[in-house]
This record gives structure tokens, sequence and C-alpha cells, in this order.
């Protein structure tokens, strides 16, 4: 809880900031460090880290892929470099906005705000997304959340958050432990 990422889409630059306390954002200042991904995503929406810190993976709405770094530094984006790796998901969702991955690199999630449906995949090597497919997995959260923005689970992956912007609220569903590779989500 150290350290805090942010990406966007209109520089689609990765920022740095710093937390004094753990895991309070009143204590976080910029820590003058970033990494622009725009020679590979335009209208970057999301990103993520391996557990190690030394892979990192944004998602682009309008290129409908996500990408994948490599952190010479963990947890230090501007010793990052793209790997020359990507995994399209437009065929499940034409306008990505969040991604997840579980614990261990083996399984991702992706939300959007076309279809408002959480879609699922499994890596075959860890954090690599070269080796990614889709599962043929879905969950549609369409009744909740007509602009799903993003999406995020409980620790022990029983819990499945929805963000988004239409309405402006956060939706909670219970997973059944999806972690483990099942899909059986509900609304909690």
């Amino acid at each position: 809880g150290l350290k805090m990422y942010m990406v966007g889409q209109t520089y689609n630059t990765v920022y740095q900031y710093t937390l004094t306390t753990a895991w309070d954002l009143s204590t976080a200042s910029y820590a003058s460090i970033s990494f622009s991904v725009n020679a590979e995503s335009v209208g970057t929406q999301d990103l993520a880290f391996s557990s190690d810190g030394t892979k990192m993976f944004v998602v682009g709405y309008i290129s409908d892929t996500v990408y994948q770094y490599t952190l010479s530094t963990a947890w230090n984006v501007s010793t990052a470099s793209y790997d020359s790796v990507s995994f399209s998901v437009a065929s499940q969702e034409s306008t990505p906005r969040g991604m997840k991955f579980n614990p261990d690199g083996t399984m991702m999630w992706i939300v959007g705000s076309t279809n408002n449906t959480v879609y699922q995949y499994s890596l075959t090597t860890a954090w690599d997304i070269s080796t990614a497919s889709y599962d043929s997995i879905s969950f549609s959260v369409l009744s909740q959340q007509a602009y799903s923005m993003g999406v995020k689970f409980s620790s022990d992956g029983n819990k499945m958050y929805i963000t988004g912007q239409s309405p402006s609220s956060v939706f909670q569903y219970s997973t059944l432990g999806v972690f483990g590779g099942t899909a059986r989500i509900s609304i909690g």
C-alpha cells in the first residue's frame, strides 16, 4: 500500500505515486515517475500488475487490446518496456474499460461499456497474455450497470465488484470461488 498508479485515456501514460502511510491517500504524493504507453494503447482505461511487480498490463478501449510490459525494477514504471505482446478482446467486447487478473496470473477478466458483460480468460503461462484464450464464460451486469467501467474482486475471489457511470454506483456479486476457475456469479 505504499505505491499507487494511475492511467488515463487522454495522455495514455502511467503515473506513479508514493504514500508515506500505507493505504492512506491523504499521504500520497507524485513520485515524478511516469511511463507512456501511447505507442501501443490509445484510449487507455485500466492497468494491472503481476503480483511481484515485474509485469504491467494496460487495456485500451479504442484498440480493444491488452498490452504487456516488463519492469526491470519491480513496481518502478520508469523501468518498463513493451514486450511486443498483446491480446485482443474485440471478439468479446468492443469497448473494454476494466481488467483484472487473479493472484497467480493464470486468469483474466475484462468488462466494457458496450456489452456490460464480464468475460473470463485463461493464461496457460502465468502473466503471459500471449498464452491467453477466451474461456467462453461470461456474466452480464446489464441489469445493474448500463455503462460498466471497472471490475475488481475480493482477495479470496468470492466477491466481484463492478463500477460504472450509469448509474455511478458500485455493485457487488457473489462469485462462489471464481479464482478457482468457476464462473457461477450471482448478485450478492
